[in-house]
């Protein structure tokens, strides 16, 4: 499986983006984030999910920690919209080129407005998936972001008492 080349990976490899690819076993179905993180060995707070939601026809990504929520008023106000809804999962394929458990955010069929959750910014390298289930590459953060043209931005719900 190592050998796969998804276009996110190719598009890395094109871009000359350092990155390293890590795989786990998908057949167990278990695919979400923390399971994920689990299985190739990392922590979950390295290891990010990429959402996709929708304002209309109006697409936006966003990347997040696995183990955290999308806050849905902060992801609007990072788009400059008054709302966004998550994209229905039957959309996501055609929306993207990706299925669910394998978005990359890097090589989607079109470039979208991508928003990495702030929490990404200050770490040395973090994880996504790499475009297939089983399949996450590991790279800086600001080259993902200049991969997407990405933006960093606080994304996520935060604990009730960090709030004030």
């Amino acid at each position: 499986m190592a050998d796969v080349k998804t276009n996110a990976l190719r598009l890395l490899d094109k871009s000359k983006t350092p990155y390293e690819v890590h795989t786990y076993d998908p057949e167990d179905g278990q695919i979400h984030g923390t399971a994920v993180a689990e299985k190739i060995g990392k922590p979950p707070e390295k290891v990010y999910k990429t959402l996709v939601a929708h304002q209309g026809e109006a697409i936006f990504v966003f990347i997040i920690q696995v183990a955290a929520e999308l806050d849905l008023k902060k992801a609007a106000k990072a788009a400059g919209v008054k709302k966004v809804e998550m994209l229905p999962l039957k959309d996501l394929l055609q929306r993207t080129g990706y299925v669910r458990g394998g978005c990359s955010p890097v090589g989607m069929k079109k470039l979208y407005p991508t928003f990495l959750d702030s929490s990404a910014e200050s770490l040395d390298t973090m994880l996504v998936s790499a475009g297939k289930i089983g399949l996450q590459m590991e790279l800086k953060p600001q080259l993902l972001a200049e991969q997407v043209k990405g933006r960093f931005v606080p994304l996520v719900f935060m604990p009730k008492a960090r709030q004030s």
